[in-house]
C-alpha cells in the first residue's frame, strides 16, 4: 500500500493518503476527486551531490585518554 502526496484541485487541500489497489483516492476536506498527485519529499532526492549537505553530521572519535588508541574513548581494555 503506497503512501501518496496530493493536492486537491477544488479546494487546494493538500493531504497523504495510502491507496489500496484500484481505490481512487478523495479529498478529506471536499471530498473531490479531482487531484493531483505530488512528488513527496521522500522521492524528490536522487543521486549524492548535494544530499548530504542536509544530514546531521557526526563527530569523529578523538583518541582514548588513557592510551592514545585512535578508535576513542572505551576502545581498549584500559579503561
Amino acid at each position: 500500500m503506497p503512501l501518496f502526496e496530493y493536492a486537491c484541485r477544488a479546494c487546494a487541500h493538500q493531504f497523504e493518503t495510502l491507496v489500496r489497489g484500484s481505490e481512487t483516492p478523495e479529498c478529506p476536506a471536499c471530498h473531490g476527486t479531482a487531484l493531483e498527485r505530488k512528488l513527496s519529499v521522500f522521492a524528490a532526492h536522487t543521486g549524492a551531490s548535494g544530499s548530504t549537505a542536509r544530514l546531521p553530521q557526526m563527530a569523529a572519535p578523538t583518541a582514548c585518554g588513557a592510551c592514545g588508541d585512535p578508535r576513542g574513548p572505551g576502545a581498549c581494555s584500559m579503561n
